[in-house]
């Protein structure tokens, strides 16, 4: 994420702000609070990274508010019945956390990820919920504004108060990543068939104790927010595709209890762990 608005001609996308080309009516509304769901990022995908055919070209991501995310979502049947009957978009899927939290992806064509933001929808009638505070100042104004010192750092100054105000992504090669293309796993609790896939970890003498705990070299310069490859929860390893994000909370602004989440984007799975 770059300290400074996206450039869409040149960028890899953009985190906070809006999506792009997709309709209010396809905007992704929550089922738990009957409010829109806050778009976290919008990504531009490598070619070899749009496993969904070659005119999918990004995907949309869209969480909880974090200002709706706190201590276990509530369940009003009449209001999730309301949000699945509503129409939506073909490429929608639709995620849910430990927390019953709601979360949701859309795979995006090419015109789409070129189209103009979209407008928010408005919330249904039966929303009773506090009304999220980025709906009137935008995601990079009210993530800064409730962010912890550390997350704060990332911006060099607060964000304009605005639904478009957004923050570039801009995307450069590993040099040296061995889990490049393998589907992250933890080998004592995968369920499928080894990947090949090696933690960035290892114990001297393989005795493990945090006196031997050492980063292997070729993990030491990896980003913390990145497509595929080595994979660094906060805490166990969920298992995924090669084709997968993984993000942390200021890339977007989420409540993850200061941790990190990652999303698989062709099996449409999603997981965060507090850190």
């Amino acid at each position: 994420m770059l300290d400074r608005p996206t450039e869409r001609a040149r960028d890899q996308g953009w985190v906070y702000g809006l999506p792009p080309g997709i309709s209010s009516e396809q905007w992704p509304l929550d089922p738990v609070t009957g409010y829109p769901l806050m778009h976290g990022f919008t990504l531009l995908l490598p070619e070899d990274y749009r496993v969904h055919g070659a005119d999918i070209v990004a995907v949309s991501f869209f969480a909880t508010a974090p200002d709706h995310n706190d201590g276990g979502a509530p369940d009003d049947p009449e209001i999730r019945e309301a949000v699945m009957a509503r129409s939506s978009h073909p490429r929608l899927s639709r995620m849910t956390d430990i927390l019953d939290y709601e979360y949701a992806a859309l795979l995006l064509t090419k015109n789409e990820y070129e189209g103009a933001f979209a407008t928010p929808p408005e919330p249904l009638a039966l929303a009773t919920a506090d009304r999220p505070r980025w709906l009137d100042v935008g995601g990079a104004c009210a993530f800064f504004a409730a962010a912890a010192p550390y997350a704060k750092k990332m911006f060099s100054a607060s964000p304009r108060a605005d639904l478009s105000e957004t923050r570039a992504i801009a995307l450069t090669p590993r040099a040296n990543d061995p889990n490049a293309g393998k589907g992250p796993q933890d080998e004592y609790t995968r369920e499928n068939p080894p990947t090949g896939y090696q933690p960035y970890y290892y114990y001297v003498g393989g005795v493990p104790g945090r006196d031997n705990f050492r980063l292997h070299d070729w993990s030491k310069d990896h980003a913390h927010n990145h497509l595929g490859g080595t994979m660094r929860p906060c805490q166990a390893v969920p298992e995924m595709s090669p084709f997968y994000v993984e993000f942390e909370e200021y890339f977007g602004g989420y409540n993850f209890g200061g941790g990190n989440a990652q999303l698989d984007f062709r099996d449409m799975k999603f997981d965060w762990a507090c850190g």
